[in-house]
């Protein structure tokens, strides 16, 4: 049985391109992790913990909440 997908969404290939297209290897060694991972969190398919969350947003200088949003989330 497949994984049931994450509920929250990330901006992270946007920033990523936003960034001078900083490729999924060059985020993943910055955050200390492997392209794998990135992969799985840009397609939705794990959920990073809170603290990798926080450094990814530090990578792009941004917010957690402008990389990461939860599905039903209030406005």
């Amino acid at each position: 049985m497949a994984p049931k997908p994450t509920r929250v969404t990330n901006r992270i290939r946007a920033l990523r391109f936003e960034h001078g297209e900083m490729t999924q290897a060059q985020l993943a060694a910055r955050i200390g992790v492997t392209r794998q991972t990135v992969i799985a969190i840009e397609q939705g398919r794990y959920s990073p913990s809170l603290e990798l969350a926080f450094q990814i947003a530090a990578v792009f200088g941004v917010r957690i909440d402008d990389v990461f949003s939860y599905e039903g989330e209030a406005p």
